[in-house]
């Protein structure tokens, strides 16, 4: 990890860990996908699963990636990524992500056409069942989101008081190039994933006004693909915060600018968590958000309600609550 991989306290960004841990995704999943004879094909990103940062990642360690094929339904891939870093200087080694993945294969010859994906052998009769269970999950979840899409997020001409929704509010605007884009055109799920992190980072920092870091990834769904040469518009908004995390959602919008027959359109969204932290590394104190609109006291409520389901599922467990 180089300094251009990390944040002013020597912290490697999310977005940048988020970016390796596609692209072994990606890489397993193509692989398997071309595995038999048959039409050729790149897999395509379409979903990941809750993402906990356990552990920072520092300049000057190595990452070590490793990816596994998990489960296969007719048409998608779940892949299981692990994270390690390593100080080559100690040769201490620690865990620091775990991510769930899901891809499509999209064939070479028509990117609108999804194909089968070859079986998967399951050295146990139960890790099929097991992986079945997690597909019929997350494919209700992408169906829920949905209803989120029509929802846009307005430009603020005149910033509001600190602690407002408004204050921290950000954008980024970013013309897609090729060397953002796969075989077919389109943009790397990973590319995307890294701009969005890096969206909520600045929120989470004009909010706190301190070193702040991820601390873990609600599922990001890709509602649809982005093509090279699209302008695309990545934003930011507080809508939660307890005492030591904030929670930021993330939306991206697409506009086909060289093609006049396709209008602007919803093609990720997520949810980020991050904390705050001292110069030596410690948590700190959150500024509570204050939401003014009805609107951003609906999204508070929301938020709060992930944040207390997160936090049962917690329970039990020794480390400190976010």
């Amino acid at each position: 990890m180089r300094p251009d991989d990390a944040n002013v306290a020597g912290n490697v960004h999310g977005g940048t860990i988020l970016k390796m841990i596609e692209e072994a995704g990606a890489i397993i999943s193509t692989r398997h996908c071309n595995s038999q004879n048959g039409e050729r094909c790149v897999a395509a990103l379409a979903r990941v699963e809750r993402t906990d940062f356990l552990s920072p990642m520092c300049i000057g360690e190595v990452a070590h990636v490793s990816a596994e094929i998990t489960y296969a339904s007719k048409h998608s891939v779940e892949v299981q990524v692990h994270v390690t870093s390593e100080n080559i200087l100690t040769g201490t080694k620690k865990l620091t992500n775990k991510a769930t993945l899901w891809y499509v294969p999209l064939s070479l010859k028509n990117v609108d056409k999804v194909l089968e994906v070859p079986p998967v052998v399951y050295s146990r009769q139960e890790q099929e069942e097991e992986g079945r269970k997690r597909y019929e999950a997350q494919k209700l979840e992408r169906m829920e989101t949905k209803w989120r899409n029509g929802d846009i997020v307005q430009p603020v001409l005149n910033p509001g008081k600190p602690n407002t929704v408004s204050y921290s509010q950000s954008s980024l605007i970013h013309l897609v190039g090729p060397s953002d884009c796969t075989l077919h055109g389109f943009v790397h799920g990973g590319v995307t994933m890294k701009l969005m992190d890096e969206v909520a980072g600045i929120v989470a920092a004009r909010h706190c006004k301190t070193n702040i870091v991820t601390a873990s990834v609600d599922a990001i769904n890709f509602h649809d693909k982005i093509r090279k040469g699209c302008v695309i518009t990545i934003s930011g908004r507080m809508t939660f915060t307890s005492n030591k995390s904030m929670e930021i959602e993330v939306l991206v919008d697409a506009d086909p600018v060289v093609d006049n027959s396709q209008k602007r359109y919803r093609a990720a969204s997520a949810f980020f968590t991050y904390v705050s932290l001292s110069q030596e590394g410690k948590p700190l104190p959150v500024p509570q958000l204050v939401p003014e609109t009805e609107d951003e006291k609906k999204r508070f409520e929301e938020g709060k309600g992930r944040y207390l389901q997160m936090k049962a599922k917690r329970q039990g467990q020794t480390e400190p609550q976010a």
